[in-house]
């Protein structure tokens, strides 16, 4: 504190001042000029006249505070935490809230402990360029209509939400239960309060008294809004509504009409889930402050949402804003409109310029995290549909609205017995448990997703993470299959042009590869899949994984078959 102070007295040299910059100011929503004084990794003070061992030339730079992502599952990115760090960093963040909920579905905690340490492994002048927030996952399963690689319940989550591994408490998405009461689930919520740690929330379209006892059970934020009213309501109630900006999903233009003058702190940003060439081509947190500012979000506004509003959801002490006392971690842009990055700042130490991270990373790879897919051989008649009636439940996507799905009923031919799709414009579409080699699928038929001519099939299943296979061709899907099953997960597509398979090999969720062979790989693969009819708007893979979330709208696919969501229960796929 004393060497802290005489910098700031300009009695002793600092480490670095950054010279010249357009300052702006989270607690007052301006921006002054002036250089900007660090030592040991903290603002000692803002002002002019600083003597430093290193400068950095800032002018006609806007100094913002580092960028933090309220909510982010780095699974989703198909990248290994080195290789997302990279990026991200590049692009602005300097602390992220991850919820490796994915992982922990098919791993149990040793994934959450992966995760930590590949982050915690890397360096960028003795400090780490991205500070991490863990979150212990609160639904593994995330429903019982589901089977996981794992399963935490109350008394395991007391004893690991303990451990100083973990921050927080991940997304509460089995509304219904704590709705209820459920013992398991209030035990869980529970031990988050005692142990004063944040419970994320995950609660779409729940309003009114619903809403109120959700809060009752502690959940702080929330980021599945699905309308302007939603949002204002929640934040009157209290929570902390997060802006979303994902590949598949975002609710930009509801939080623009729904923040005001008077609410807009109770607004944080998070990117969710957003896959690796989004994030290398559109970026992170900076994305979604430029689409912000283009719907019309005051741009001091947007900032504070990515930077103070988070930090004090979290109680990030020292984090998210630049000003004396507060750790060095600053995001340098061009303007407040485009916020193209120039430099990143880590507690002083500067680990990201012009786009390009400045510090390695080396791969970790644990056992605990490979080989995690194990399938039964599959045949084609697992994927064959028994029917009588000639009616059945279909999933209904569609661009418009590619995460809420909705249930129609359909007239199909029937053949031996058997449900026949050819020439109906439907697709089958089938989820097998891939955990435990049990050979459990649940079969059902998607409309609107325009694929014909093969099977394209993925490894990753929001949230169990089983595998996922969607085809016209029963023989096609069982090759899907039998790619992943051989690649031990990924991304494979059977067509009359041939095969192809990018493999996962950190638990089926994510690959080992760079970056850059990550984002060819699998973007190879993708327009391969858009070649074969995919409907325009409508994101071939990563659509595909959020059709077996069984706590989203309006109807689901698991491997314990059709779920309808706001009933609650598994239905047969068969109308009588």
């Amino acid at each position: 504190m004393k060497t802290l102070i005489d910098c700031a007295m300009k009695r002793a040299k600092c480490d670095l001042v950054i010279k010249g910059a357009q300052i702006f100011n989270v607690f007052t929503g301006k921006t002054e000029k002036g250089d900007i004084a660090v030592k040991n990794g903290v603002i000692a003070g803002i002002g002019t006249g600083y003597e430093g061992e290193k400068v950095y030339d800032a002018a006609g730079l806007t100094v913002l505070p580092g960028f933090l992502d309220a909510h982010i599952h780095v699974e989703s990115s198909t990248l290994s935490p080195e290789a997302f760090a990279q990026i991200v960093c590049a692009h602005g963040a300097t602390g992220i809230v991850a919820d490796p909920h994915e992982i922990v579905n098919v791993c149990g905690v040793a994934g959450a402990e992966y995760i930590k340490e590949s982050f915690e492994r890397l360096r960028a002048g003795g400090k780490r360029p991205l500070e991490v927030y863990l979150q212990l996952p609160s639904c593994v399963p995330a429903t019982p209509f589901e089977t996981s690689g794992a399963v935490i319940d109350g008394k395991e989550t007391e004893r690991e939400l303990s451990r100083e591994l973990f921050f927080g408490l991940g997304e509460v998405m089995n509304f219904p239960a704590v709705l209820a009461g459920d013992e398991d689930m209030l035990r869980k919520l529970t031990a988050a309060q005692k142990l004063g740690k944040v419970a994320d929330g995950h609660a779409p379209a729940l309003t009114g008294d619903a809403l109120n006892a959700y809060l009752c059970g502690g959940m702080k934020t929330d980021h599945e809004n699905i309308s302007v009213e939603e949002c204002k309501e929640k934040a009157a109630r209290g929570m902390y509504v997060q802006v979303r900006c994902g590949s598949s999903t975002n609710n930009l233009k509801d939080v623009v009409l729904a923040a005001d003058e008077y609410n807009f702190r109770r607004f944080i940003t998070c990117t969710d889930d957003k896959n690796a060439r989004d994030l290398s081509e559109r970026g992170h947190l900076d994305d979604l402050l430029r689409r912000l500012v283009k719907e019309g979000m005051p741009a001091e506004r947007a900032v504070m949402m990515a930077t103070l509003n988070v930090a004090e959801c979290y109680g990030l002490k020292g984090r998210g804003a630049v000003a004396p006392a507060y750790f060095a971690d600053l995001t340098l842009v061009e303007d407040m409109k485009d916020f193209r990055v120039r430099a990143v700042f880590k507690e002083g130490e500067l680990t990201a310029e012009n786009g390009k991270a400045l510090f390695s990373a080396e791969r970790y790879l644990p056992k605990s995290v490979l080989g995690t897919v194990h399938v039964k051989e599959p045949s084609a008649d697992d994927f064959k549909i028994p029917c009588k009636s000639g009616k059945l439940r279909a999933i209904a996507v569609s661009p418009e609205s590619t995460i809420v799905t909705q249930e129609e009923i359909v007239t199909v031919p029937v053949k031996d017995g058997f449900a026949c799709l050819e020439g109906t414009g439907l697709c089958k579409l089938a989820v097998i448990e891939r955990h435990f080699a049990s050979g459990r699928t649940g079969l059902g038929v998607v409309k609107g997703y325009g694929f014909r001519g093969g099977a394209i099939a993925i490894s990753v299943a929001h949230d169990a993470h089983n595998l996922v296979v969607l085809g016209d061709s029963d023989e096609a899907m069982t090759r899907a299959v039998s790619l992943l099953k051989e690649a031990g997960g990924g991304m494979a597509r059977v067509g009359k042009d041939g095969e192809e398979v990018f493999p996962f090999d950190i638990a089926g969720l994510m690959s080992s590869a760079s970056a850059e062979e990550v984002i060819r790989g699998t973007g190879e693969i993708t327009a391969h899949a858009h070649a074969m009819g995919v409907t325009e708007g409508i994101e071939a893979f990563m659509t595909l994984v959020f059709l077996s979330l069984a706590v989203i709208p309006t109807v689901r696919l698991t491997d314990y078959g059709l779920v309808n969501v706001n009933r609650f229960e598994v239905v047969p796929l068969e109308v009588e």
